[in-house]
């Protein structure tokens, strides 16, 4: 996942009022003290952050600073006597927010990362300052009328291709954040932003206390049984870091969890499924559902005032999908297959239980037991036989980056010499094919109870000619820590979280574009995980896996026979798979569709109501998130946009077929890729950037067979 950014939030039932979400006063004249680390560009390498100097304290009063900072820079670019001219106006935009953006960037990774109370209030106090910073700058009549006047003289500028394109990017941004209503209207909408970003930062805040409170404790090791005496040292560790005595589980961010497909007893996994699912439906605090609700009512009425049915219409204008149809075709195409798959599958998982005379009904919390079982038996492949051969840190450097030194010519170096906000961070130094530093990349993998569940990628300093900046990305996971002196094995699923989190830092790393706003990932939702899926698929090209599929202790390389057995399964459980994916983004549109001045009531109703609608609601297989505690699109930008995973898959599926087509992993099929896709950003329009490289137009062939839905590629989109 590309992370937004995560701006705090407060406690549930607090009511906006002006007062609150006014700006704060001094945050006009507020200037930072120059021994504010923030105060200048870091002056180590690529201007990467120098935490060994930065206090939690530091970033309250640089962020305040920052904003203060930018609003006089674009004061003085709307007040500008001179006609507006493309370097006057969007140039000085372009060059505006130094402070803010490189305070922003590390407050965001930390605080995602690393969070605490510090921080977490931190967050709190700057969110609705934020969204009203935003506003100051989209719904600033004498700015947007110099943009405008640049819009309708763009024929006769003489722009070039990308400063077309910047120019029509922020006429759609000012036009979408609502530049053209009335000042009524503004007011309006300037209050509701602020109540929107408080509700999206208290449900982060909200997720993240519940979700460790949501874990798993037991002192009874005989509970633990089927686990490996790795994951029960994990676990104790675990628990003494929390001062328990026993054993903890942590939970992740998805309703499934990776431990139910060792744990044998079923009273264990029955605990720790409904604690995943149930972990903010318990009422009190740590609850997010009035949240949801208010939140979901809110960007209808939003919607509504910028012109839209519904926030999906709002937030899929400037996406390739365009439209809210258009996304829900795509997913509603997918289900038959998906769920009759799945359905098939269920049952054979139920002869298993029968056979083995259970005597019970398949649940959810059976379906990774039982399946591993029945995989075991179908291809006998047993997860633990596979883990010796992925140890994580050479999974990175002869897995990860070695696919990229072959198909970009790119290498990497190890520094120990940048100060790190954790010490299981490690960061390397990426150098391109002529030696020429290219950029910095840190990887931050373990799971902690203070880092936001899942994984994704963001960065430090972005890539602009503008700014002479150069990348510094990073990517962040939840693997399990193992306990101390012990190494770090990952399932295979772990190894593609690897390969995808890189394909975004990949993106980040090879852009090549002018203008900040146009650099990098900076592109449409449904276009950005394209990258990151499309870097799975060299997890288990041949010559890739051969080279770092190799058992941690004896560096043998991984058996034949194993490696046949993890292809012939690579189809397996897909049915499960697709259908608690499209089950969450077919959710996830349902409660961005409704229209302004709809009251829905019960949220649980609401999603059963929504999940029965879609023919998607599989007793046996949850949506992969509940609404309650669906992180992506409640806090982290992908509202109305969940389906973008998908819809990124037809992509990257389409695009892999075409490597294939052409000799597949090659320095010319990679350089060719990384020029025409991965270096472009949003600098042109992304349907006719991929129609460029591939020649046609996607389709959804590659990525059904890929799936193993279908038999052949010919299913039009």
């Amino acid at each position: 996942m590309l992370r937004a950014l995560l701006l705090a939030g407060v406690a549930l039932g607090v009511t906006i009022t002006p007062a609150v979400a006014a700006p704060a006063k001094k945050s006009s004249t507020t200037t930072l003290p120059a021994s504010n680390p923030f105060a200048k560009p870091s002056t180590l390498p690529f201007q990467t952050p120098d935490f060994s100097k930065i206090k939690d304290s530091d970033y309250l009063p640089a962020l305040l600073a920052g904003m203060a900072e930018q609003k006089r820079e674009v004061a003085a670019i709307a007040n500008n006597p001179a006609e507006p001219s493309f370097n006057n106006t969007l140039v000085a935009l372009e060059r505006s927010g130094a402070l803010l953006d490189r305070t922003q960037n590390v407050f965001s990774a930390v605080n995602g990362a690393n969070t605490n109370d510090t921080l977490q209030a931190t967050d709190t106090k700057t969110a609705p300052l934020l969204a009203q910073h935003d506003d100051y700058i989209y719904l600033n009549p004498k700015l947007f009328q110099r943009v405008e006047t640049l819009y309708s003289k763009r024929e006769n500028l003489g722009l070039n291709p990308e400063q077309a394109r910047l120019l029509k990017v922020y006429y759609d941004k000012f036009v979408k954040a609502g530049a053209k209503l009335d000042p009524a209207k503004q007011a309006q909408l300037k209050e509701l932003n602020a109540h929107i970003s408080t509700l999206e930062t208290q449900f982060a805040q909200t997720l993240l206390a519940a979700t460790k409170a949501g874990a798993l404790h037991v002192t009874d090791k005989a509970a633990l049984a089927g686990l490996s005496e790795d994951q029960i040292a994990a676990a104790a560790q675990a628990a003494k870091d929390r001062k328990l005595e026993g054993y903890v589980l942590p939970l992740q961010n998805t309703t499934q969890q990776p431990v139910l497909s060792s744990l044998t007893d079923r009273s264990t996994r029955a605990k720790i499924f409904d604690n995943s699912l149930t972990r903010v439906e318990r009422g009190g605090t740590n609850d997010t559902r009035e949240t949801i609700v208010r939140l979901a009512e809110l960007r209808a009425e939003k919607a509504k005032l910028l012109g839209f049915p519904n926030w999906a219409a709002w937030k899929l204008e400037d996406q390739m999908a365009k439209t809210p149809e258009r996304a829900i075709k795509f997913m509603d195409d997918v289900v038959p297959a998906a769920t009759a798959r799945a359905t098939a599958e269920g049952k054979d998982i139920q002869a298993l239980i029968d056979a083995q005379k259970g005597g019970f009904k398949l649940e959810p919390y059976d379906w990774e037991f039982y399946s591993e079982q029945v995989r075991k038996a179908k291809y006998d492949l047993n997860e633990d036989q596979v883990k010796p051969y992925f140890e994580m840190w050479n999974v990175l450097e002869n897995g990860v980056f070695y696919a990229a030194n072959q198909l970009y010519g790119v290498t990497f170096k190890r520094r120990t010499d940048l100060p790190l906000y954790d010490p299981d961070v490690r960061v390397y130094e990426v150098f391109d094919t002529d030696g020429k530093h290219l950029a910095l990349f840190y990887c931050d993998y373990f799971k902690r109870d203070n880092k936001s569940g899942g994984a994704w990628m963001d960065q430090f300093v972005g890539e602009s000619k503008l700014l002479g900046t150069q990348p510094v990305v990073f990517n962040v996971a939840n693997f399990q820590k193992p306990a101390p002196g012990e190494p770090a094995l990952l399932s295979f699923t772990d190894v593609t979280t690897m390969f995808h989190e890189f394909g975004h830092a990949l993106h980040g790393m090879f852009a090549d574009a002018k203008y900040p706003l146009l650099s990098g990932t900076d592109v449409p939702r449904d276009f950005v995980e394209f990258p990151s899926q499309f870097n799975e698929h060299w997890a288990s090209y041949p010559s890739v896996f051969q080279h770092y599929a190799k058992h941690y202790k004896t560096g043998a390389a991984m058996p034949t026979d194993l490696v046949e057995k993890i292809k012939r399964s690579e189809k397996f459980n897909q049915g499960y798979i697709v259908t608690e994916l499209v089950a969450a983004a077919e959710l996830d549109m349902q409660w961005h569709t409704i229209p302004a001045g709809q009251k829905i009531g019960d949220p649980d109703a609401f999603e059963k109501a929504a999940l029965e609608r879609k023919k998607v609601a599989l007793a046996s297989v949850p949506p992969r998130y509940r609404s309650s505690y669906f992180l992506h699109i409640w806090s982290n930008d992908y509202s109305a946009g969940y389906y973008a995973y998908m819809w990124s898959e037809m992509l990257d599926d389409d695009a892999y077929q075409w490597f294939e087509e052409n000799g597949g992993l090659t320095r010319a099929n990679g350089d060719r890729f990384r020029k025409m896709i991965l270096s472009r950003g949003n600098t042109e329009d992304l349907q006719q950037l991929y129609r460029a490289w591939r020649g046609k137009e996607p389709s959804t062939g590659a990525m059904l067979k890929e799936r193993g839905l279908v038999e052949d590629s010919g299913a039009a989109q």
